[in-house]
């Protein structure tokens, strides 16, 4: 069975999920104090964990760094502009945007890391980007009145937001692959990324620049909704990430894990009440395929 392979579907499943869950939270805290509230939550999760369960051994230094370098990147940088993007361009296209991680893990895997893919693997990577691009970018069906569809602010600014955020994602698990393949613990990974991506967050929150600030003040029932979104998306879905990257190439990883967007389609028919346009399930069917081919 390809353990790590179901683990990347594992991680976008549970970040399909998030991304509706946290839309509302997002727009009300603001992109960077959304973050470092459920990145600090997640954080004392990930050592309650770690702590209990005796994880924490002595971590070499020169892992220590890359695992923090790419909790920076993947982290600080991608996860939070990935949250400014998603307040602007809504779930279903920031899910487009972030899903092109996929090939440019594939190539910085091929040109840092000298992995080698078969012309099934590569088949497979484009015809599931393909897919959920198809899928995400179409129509959207009944649901194009709903709040998710709306676009706020210029649409070059989402756009570049969108593209950064995958650019981190991407450059984050490649920094990390390394050292996950040695087997290091997948929860003290996790821990050690979110913690550094934590302490960023609040030393850019100090400065006295409006877009960093948070919002509005913290509420019982946002902070609820940034608990478990925290706990479904990186407790749970950053933990399926850093084991799959323990077994298998960046740029298959990266292709399962982006398909969140595809598997957001049957959550935002729940949510909206609007079946998706056959554009969305054709570019669901070509991801599938993809899928197909990855695995073979």
């Amino acid at each position: 069975m390809p353990v790590h392979e179901l683990a990347a579907l594992g991680a976008a499943f549970c970040w399909a999920a998030t991304g509706v869950l946290s839309r509302d939270a997002a727009d009300t805290l603001g992109p960077f104090g959304f973050s470092r509230l459920r990145e600090g939550m997640v954080a004392v999760m990930l050592a309650v964990i770690v702590i209990a369960t005796g994880r924490l051994h002595g971590i070499p230094a020169q892992h220590f760094a890359a695992l923090a370098l790419s909790g920076v990147v993947g982290i600080f940088i991608g996860d939070t502009i990935l949250y400014v993007s998603l307040t602007r361009m809504g779930p279903r296209r920031n899910g487009a945007l972030f899903s092109l991680n996929a090939p440019m893990a594939a190539l910085l895997g091929w040109a840092v890391l000298d992995e080698t893919l078969s012309w099934r693997a590569i088949a497979g990577i484009g015809l599931a980007t393909a897919g959920v691009g198809i899928a995400v970018l179409g129509r959207p069906g009944r649901s194009g009145s709903h709040r998710f569809e709306t676009i706020r602010g210029p649409v070059w600014v989402g756009v570049l937001c969108g593209l950064v955020a995958a650019a981190g994602q991407a450059a984050g698990s490649l920094i990390a692959r390394p050292v996950m393949a040695t087997g290091f613990d997948p929860y003290v990974a996790s821990l050690i990324r979110v913690s550094v991506a934590v302490i960023c967050l609040s030393a850019v929150m100090m400065l006295p620049i409006g877009p960093f600030r948070q919002r509005a003040r913290l509420t019982w029932r946002l902070a609820g909704i940034s608990a478990l979104s925290g706990f479904i998306a990186m407790v749970v879905g950053m933990t399926l990430l850093m084991f799959a990257l323990q077994g298998g190439k960046v740029g298959i990883v990266s292709t399962l894990s982006s398909l969140s967007p595809v598997l957001l389609l049957p959550i935002m028919w729940a949510v909206t009440g609007a079946r998706p346009s056959a554009t969305s399930w054709l570019g669901a069917a070509l991801a599938v395929a993809g899928i197909a081919l990855i695995f073979a």
